[in-house]
């Protein structure tokens, strides 16, 4: 198989503490701000593509903004190289997250990509099938006429009962997909059923440490929606980089070869590199 899953691994109190304060650690070391940018206005575009065009995108915002979190182990991809590389003592500047992309693991890390995608897709139709089952076809008129109808009606009291239970399950779904499998593919060269294969049986074996790893990590998406989404800057970081000590603590891996990566024809500078070079510590 290439990897002993979770093997030798027994849950301990303060293990999510420990990944949240080396998470913390690198991204005090390596400040990614631009990185995550890319990943924050997107959303923001979806919000403010509502209000140029009207209501009736209105009631899946909400399922949008949250289903990002579906698709986060993919988009940590970069975090994760660079969390390896500092734990390894290499040079880790900000242009190093895209060294993903010459990986030879990038064919299976596309795959389970596609697969979290897919996942993120259902549940987009999923939430508005249940909106439609609670309010049928029609569009709110206004926000205050929405916000009225989801918060004070059994209907809406309803929609917000099952559609956050249903989400749950997505999210248990996206967890056990790719909490561990996208570290395991950036560290190992494993292939996408081995790695995917590891991630479920890391969720199974130790389910208790895995549920609280995503409270966790609703949580802090929630606090970091605020103020309109800027908050994510630093929590999305924060979270991959965490994310990747957790899988460092849940699986053992064996002698199982690198990833291999095409050499870079030129060292170049990027513009991930600008907010970096702005914090003196992230240039150790």
């Amino acid at each position: 198989m290439g990897v002993s899953a979770c093997g030798t691994f027994a849950a301990r109190p303060g293990l999510h503490q420990d990944a949240l304060a080396k998470g913390i650690d690198d991204f005090y070391a390596m400040p990614t701000h631009a990185i995550f940018l890319c990943a924050v206005y997107p959303v923001i575009g979806l919000v403010l593509a509502w209000l140029a065009f009207g209501y009736p995108f209105l009631p899946l915002v909400y399922p949008l903004a949250s289903g990002f979190a579906l698709v986060g182990p993919f988009a940590a991809l970069g975090l994760y190289e660079l969390s390896r590389r500092r734990e390894a003592g290499l040079e880790s500047s900000a242009s190093h997250a895209f060294d993903v992309l010459q990986s030879s693991s990038i064919g299976a890390i596309a795959a389970l990509g596609c697969l979290l995608l897919v996942v993120f897709g259902i549940w987009i139709a999923v939430a508005d099938a249940i909106y439609v089952a609670n309010f049928g076809y029609a569009s709110p008129t206004s926000l205050g006429q929405f916000a009225h109808d989801v918060l004070t009606t059994p209907a809406g009291w309803n929609l917000i009962i099952v559609g956050n239970g249903v989400g749950l399950l997505f999210a248990a779904l996206a967890l056990t997909i790719g909490v561990v499998s996208f570290p395991l593919l950036v560290d190992r060269d494993v292939g996408a059923a081995v790695a995917l294969l590891t991630s479920i049986q890391a969720v199974i074996k130790n389910p208790l440490t895995m549920a609280v790893w995503g409270l966790i990590v609703a949580v802090l998406l929630v606090i970091g929606l605020l103020p309109f989404f800027l908050g994510l800057t630093v929590v999305l970081p924060v979270l991959g980089h965490s994310t990747w000590h957790l899988y460092r603590k849940v699986v053992e891996a064996d002698a199982s070869p690198r990833p291999q990566l095409r050499p870079r024809a030129q060292e170049r500078r990027y513009a991930a590199d600008f907010p970096a070079a702005l914090f003196p510590w992230g240039k150790k």
